[in-house]
């Protein structure tokens, strides 16, 4: 007679039962109307920090090796363009004629710093990735029959900067002409920067493994959106699916996987704050360590309602990118449970959550969800409330990963590696 692999978990690790109770417990903690939607840099994401190293604490998970409790504090600095000009021919362009992006202060002129020119007929936007692209410090000179388009970006690129590291990337400025179709040989730029630092913590916690420099994760963000419009009578986005389903299951797989022997490998159980504004959270952790000492990375995402092929399955994005999913799959075999393919590749989730860092650094790191998230209707909206979840899937799924996990952990199998030159 086979057993099912799903009874195998209630004695494989010291008899430590992942159970739907211990979940709707932490995500209707998460979840609550006193969390205030866990926006970053507000209270309601400190108190969701708060009830996350607690429960790290008491389920007698250790801090990361350096840190004196369960958060992982860093600083993200907040750049704002305190004044600039830019003098063409010794006269001053108008404010709405040009933009600076810039975290440090600049003195250009065009003797010293490269140009490039978006002529009449072309792809202003296009144009526009492709010189930023290549990270260099530059001015776009904007033909003048682009106005439209250029004042679409004014906007978006007088948002402050956010960065870990102030000076580490590179500026540019975009200038829109006259419509002459000549751009300038003499121009000077000048800018200066206000500079904030917002505290921010990743929580996270680990189980030494024989092996101390062999690293495994497991990770979900903790932050949400905070409050929208107001939409029948609720204004805060509470994120029970996206994504305290995902912290749920990192808890509990903690639990799970420090209740019996001691694993192989060392494992690292983290919850990302700011996911939902630029990932800063998984780029600061993923700094802390060596990318060839990560073996793997499980992050999990929105896993409260069944796939669109049914309860008891789970698709994994970058599923070709490594061999992790086709581990998870054998490792699940004999199960009810399967994992498949992202169904929604024209999306690019591979590199939209907090994955994507390592990934592009060679570790076979990917987000593991089930949400049909094409027709989710609760998806950034008031109504992403425990009860539209299905409980009972969700548990089955944080089983299955820990199944999927299981040889991994334990230094049975090895997923091979992304390969960098073939990512976007």
């Amino acid at each position: 007679m086979v057993l099912c692999a799903f009874f195998l978990l209630s004695c494989n690790q010291g008899g430590y039962e992942i159970s739907v109770e211990n979940i709707k417990r932490i995500i209707t903690a998460l979840a609550a109307d006193s969390m205030q939607g866990r926006k970053a840099f507000t209270p309601g994401i400190d108190k969701a920090a708060a009830f996350i190293a607690a429960e790290f604490k008491q389920a007698g998970i250790e801090p990361l090796q350096g840190q004196d409790d369960h958060l992982q504090r860093f600083d993200v600095f907040e750049i704002h363009i305190a004044g600039s000009d830019f003098r063409i021919g010794g006269q001053s362009l108008p404010d709405d004629q040009f933009v600076v992006k810039t975290d440090v202060e600049i003195h250009w002129d065009s003797d010293e710093t490269n140009s490039e020119y978006v002529k009449a007929g072309e792809d202003l936007f296009a144009r526009y990735r492709e010189i930023t692209a290549q990270g260099k410090d530059v001015v776009i000179f904007v033909d003048g029959t682009h106005a439209n388009a250029f004042s679409r970006f004014l906007s978006y690129l007088r948002r402050p900067v956010k960065t870990l590291e102030q000076g580490s990337g590179f500026s540019y400025a975009m200038v829109l002409l006259d419509g002459d179709g000549i751009a300038p040989n003499k121009w000077i730029l000048d800018a200066s920067v206000t500079v904030k630092k917002q505290p921010m913590a990743n929580v996270a916690g680990m189980v030494p493994g024989v092996k101390k420099d062999e690293f495994v994760i497991f990770s979900a963000h903790y932050d949400h959106i905070g409050y929208l419009e107001p939409s029948a009578g609720d204004s805060i986005a509470n994120g029970a699916n996206d994504d305290a389903s995902g912290c749920a299951a990192v808890l509990e797989l903690a639990r799970y996987f420090n209740s019996g022997k001691r694993p192989e490998r060392t494992l690292l159980f983290v919850t990302f704050t700011a996911e939902e504004m630029g990932g800063y959270g998984s780029q600061y952790f993923s700094k802390q360590y060596l990318p060839e000492q990560v073996v793997a990375m499980f992050n999990i995402e929105m896993i409260g309602k069944p796939a669109t092929d049914g309860p008891n399955s789970a698709w994994i994005t970058g599923f070709d990118m490594s061999d992790l999913g086709k581990l998870m799959q054998q490792s699940a075999r004999g199960s009810k449970y399967r994992f498949y393919k992202d169904p929604y590749p024209q999306q690019n989730l591979f590199y939209r959550s907090d994955n994507a860092t390592l990934a592009r650094l060679g570790v076979p790191a990917h987000t593991i969800s089930t949400t049909p998230i094409d027709v989710d209707t609760d998806y950034h909206q008031v109504t992403d409330h425990i009860e539209t979840l299905d409980l009972v899937h969700l548990t089955n799924t944080v089983k299955a990963i820990a199944i999927g996990a299981d040889k991994i952990v334990n230094g049975e199998l090895t997923p091979t590696r992304v390969d960098v030159t073939v990512l976007d």
